[in-house]
């Protein structure tokens, strides 16, 4: 036992786990509105329930695989810094340890440690285990947690597909009179809950972020069915 508990916000995989939470949740915002917007749309143009699917169907694959492939990108681009970064300090401590060891002993007296005890510390870690020292005092990295971008990229494409399924089910299998109502309910509720956890995972204003998500997605709703009120009213 090291005296840890098992839900301090630094035990291993902390970056993974963020990661993973992080991609599902934006995903899962952005298929509730993304989906949500399209199917109001053509429904305020139609009353027929093919068109719907249809098009409800297009949203929920296309942004799928479109939100997939730009978390991969982005975890990807940071993964690969952080192993550049990784490389450089193992390539610096086999060069210049000394250099790199008074480095370490700098930083731990900008923390508040008196030389001797920054001295102390910094010799016995190097000892102990010289780039992980290193990496987690300089840059903030732990080598055995760098994100993962296959994990960013499932985690968002399945929230999607998830967020995507709750507009479609609403206004697909409800009648015709009150579908788009119950929908707008619907997605108004689910995003003010993944605004709510989104603020959580990011210690900012909870509130304030269930307001901003909520208003976002009634703006975007009532424009899109606007837009199919006035195409179906134009066509007919």
């Amino acid at each position: 036992m090291n005296g840890q508990h098992p839900d301090e916000p630094h035990r291993e995989g902390l970056a993974q786990r963020l990661n993973w939470l992080r991609a599902g949740v934006l995903g899962a915002n952005d298929g509730i509105v993304s989906t949500a917007a399209v199917v109001v749309g053509v429904a305020g143009a139609t009353a027929q329930v093919a068109p719907v699917l249809l098009a409800g169907t297009a949203a929920l694959v296309g942004g799928a695989i479109s939100m997939a492939l730009g978390e991969y990108v982005s975890v990807a681009s940071q993964r690969d810094s952080e192993h550049a970064l990784i490389e450089k300090e193992k390539r610096e401590l086999a060069t210049e340890p000394e250099l790199e060891l008074q480095e370490l002993v700098g930083l731990y007296e900008a923390q508040g440690l008196s030389t001797a005890t920054a001295t102390q510390v910094a010799h016995e870690l190097t000892a102990h285990d010289a780039l992980r020292a290193h990496l987690t005092a300089e840059l903030h990295i732990d080598p055995d947690d760098v994100v993962s971008p296959w994990h960013a990229a499932f985690a968002s494409a399945a929230a999607f597909t998830i967020g995507a399924l709750l507009p479609m089910a609403t206004i697909i299998f409800l009648p015709h009179p009150m579908r788009i109502v119950a929908t707008f309910v619907a997605v108004l509720v689910a995003l003010a809950i993944t605004g709510y956890v989104a603020a959580w995972l990011g210690g900012a204003n909870r509130l304030r972020a269930v307001v901003r998500t909520v208003v976002g997605g009634a703006l975007a709703l009532a424009a899109t069915y606007a837009v199919g009120v006035l195409f179906g009213t134009t066509i007919g």
